[in-house]
C-alpha cells in the first residue's frame, strides 16, 4: 500500500474514534444523578444515629439495610424507574455511604490488581498485567475528594492544599496514593495497589512461575539461616509481595519489628510489632520518618527488622543494624539490576547527611548485605525473580557480586507471553557456610546448571 493510501485510510478511520468518545461521554451522564443525591441525603439522615459497623458481617448487614431503604423510597416515589436501574441506584448509594463509591466493585474483584483514578471520569484497572479503561465514573471532583477523605481520615492522615499528596492504606492492606489539585491538573487522582485477602505463599509464586521450587527452597534456607536480604526491583515488580513471602519463613518464636510508610505487610507470626511512619501535622511539625523508626526499632530488642522499603537516609541505619548483630533483616529498594541497587544504596547513605568516603560506604554495604533478589516485571505483565545475587565482599574499591541463579529470557510465544527459563550459574555461594552452621544442608546438585 502506498504512503498516500495509508494516510487516506487513517483519515477515514478518525471519525469513528471521535464518535466513540462521544458515546462514552454521553454514557457517563447519569439521568438519575439528582435523584441519587436526594435519596443519599435522606439515607444518611436516617442512619446517622447508628454506631459504626464492626467486622465484615455487620458491614454487609448495613449495606443490605441501606439498599432495602433505597428500594423502598424508589418504589414509593419513583415507581416508573426500571427494576435494573433501581437495583443499580441502591447499590451505588450503599457503596457511597459505607464503602468507597464507584471503585467498590473493583476492590472486590479478585482479578484486578491495581486501580487508577485519573480524575472523576476516567477509572483504569490492571487485570492480568494489562491496563484497561472501565465504564465507571465519579459524579465530579468533589465526589473523588469525598472518597479520598474516607480512606485517609481513619488513619489520622489528611489531604488538602497545604499537603496535597498522601500515602495511605485500605482496611485490607491495599496501598493507596492520592494527589489533588493544584499538583494534579486533571482533578484528584487515586492509585490503589491491591493486596490479596489471603497473603500469597511461596507455593503461589511457584505456581505463577515467578521462581522454581528449587529456588524457593534455597530462599527459605537463606531466611532461616538469618542472611540479610535485599529485594530489588522496579515499580510494580512485586517486591513487597516477595518480601511478605520471605517474611513467612521467619520462625514463629522470633520477635519481628516491621517498619513501613503505610503498613501493608501481612505477617502471620505471633510476635510481630508493626510500626508506621507519620507525616507532619498542619503546622508542619511532628513528622516521624522511616529513619526515626529504624533507630527506635534497635531499642525494641528485635530478632528481625523488616523495612518495607529504603528510600533515603534510613539506608545507613539499616546497614548499621545489619552489621551490629541484627542478622536476618529484610528490606526492599528500587533498582533495575543488582549492581544498580548497590549504587542506589551508596546514594541513600549519602542522603543521611554523613560525610563518609565512598570506600567506607561500600565496605558497610558489602559486610551487611548477603543476598540481593532482583525482581522484574516483564513485557507481558508477568513478574519474575531474574537474579539471585550474592554480595561476596570487596576487591579493592569494588563490591564483588556473583549471580547464583538467573532467569534467561527466550523471546515470546504466539500469544505474546514471555518465554524463558531459570538457570543456575554453577557457583556455590560463599555464605553456604552460614547455612550449614544453622543445620541447613544444600546439596551440590542445587547449583548444577544442567538440573534446574
Amino acid at each position: 500500500m502506498s504512503l498516500l493510501a495509508r494516510i487516506e485510510k487513517q483519515k477515514a478511520a478518525q471519525p469513528e474514534i471521535k464518535d466513540n468518545s462521544k458515546k462514552i461521554a454521553a454514557f457517563k451522564k447519569d439521568p438519575y444523578e439528582s435523584l441519587k443525591t436526594s435519596i443519599h441525603k435522606r439515607v444518611i439522615e436516617d442512619l446517622k444515629d447508628l454506631a459504626a459497623p464492626e467486622g465484615e458481617n455487620s458491614k454487609e448487614e448495613l449495606s443490605g439495610k441501606i439498599e432495602r431503604m433505597v428500594l423502598e423510597l424508589l418504589e414509593n416515589e419513583e415507581s416508573s424507574i426500571p427494576r435494573l436501574d433501581r437495583l443499580r441506584i441502591a447499590k451505588e448509594i450503599s457503596d457511597d455511604a459505607i464503602a468507597f463509591g464507584p471503585i467498590t466493585s473493583l476492590l472486590n474483584d479478585p482479578e484486578i490488581t491495581e486501580i487508577m483514578v485519573n480524575g472523576p471520569d476516567k477509572i483504569y484497572v490492571e487485570r492480568k498485567g494489562k491496563i484497561e479503561l472501565t465504564d465507571l465514573f465519579f459524579r465530579n471532583s468533589g465526589h473523588v475528594m469525598h472518597i479520598i477523605e474516607k480512606i485517609v481520615t481513619p488513619l489520622g492522615r489528611r489531604i488538602d492544599e497545604s499537603m496535597p499528596m498522601v500515602d495511605a492504606r485500605l482496611p485490607d492492606g491495599s496501598r493507596v496514593n492520592a494527589i489533588i489539585p493544584p499538583l494534579s491538573l486533571k482533578g484528584p487522582a487515586i492509585t490503589i495497589r491491591k493486596f490479596f485477602k489471603d497473603p500469597l505463599t511461596i507455593d503461589n509464586l511457584v505456581e505463577f512461575d515467578t521462581l522454581t521450587p528449587q529456588i524457593a527452597g534455597f530462599l527459605e534456607a537463606c531466611v532461616k539461616a538469618r542472611l540479610n536480604i535485599l529485594v530489588s526491583g522496579g515499580t510494580g515488580s512485586g517486591k513487597t509481595t516477595t518480601l511478605n513471602v520471605l517474611s513467612s519463613f521467619i520462625p514463629n518464636d522470633e520477635r519481628i519489628v516491621t517498619i513501613e510508610d503505610a503498613a501493608e505487610l501481612q505477617l502471620r507470626q505471633e510476635h510481630v510489632i508493626t510500626l508506621e511512619s507519620r507525616p507532619p501535622n498542619i503546622e508542619g511539625k511532628g513528622a516521624i520518618t522511616i529513619r526515626d523508626l529504624v533507630r527506635n526499632a534497635l531499642r525494641m530488642r528485635p530478632d528481625r527488622i523488616v523495612v518495607g522499603e529504603v528510600r533515603s537516609g534510613e539506608a545507613l541505619d539499616m546497614l548499621q543494624a545489619m552489621n551490629t548483630g541484627h542478622d536476618g533483616s529484610l528490606t526492599t529498594g528500587h533498582a533495575n539490576a543488582p549492581r544498580d541497587m548497590l549504587s542506589r544504596l551508596e546514594t541513600m547513605v549519602l542522603m543521611a547527611g554523613m560525610d563518609l568516603p565512598v570506600k567506607a560506604i561500600r565496605e558497610q554495604i558489602s559486610s551487611a548485605i548477603d543476598l540481593i533478589i532482583q525482581q522484574s516485571r516483564l513485557r507481558d505483565g508477568s513478574r519474575k525473580i531474574t537474579h539471585l545475587t550474592e554480595v561476596q565482599g570487596m576487591e579493592g574499591d569494588i563490591v564483588v557480586l556473583q549471580d547464583i541463579y538467573v532467569y534467561k529470557q527466550e523471546g515470546t510465544d504466539p500469544e505474546g507471553r514471555q518465554k524463558g527459563r531459570f538457570i543456575a550459574t554453577g557457583i556455590r555461594p560463599k555464605f553456604i557456610n552460614k547455612l550449614e552452621a544453622h543445620g541447613i544442608n544444600i546439596p551440590y546438585e542445587a547449583f548444577d546448571p544442567s538440573i534446574l
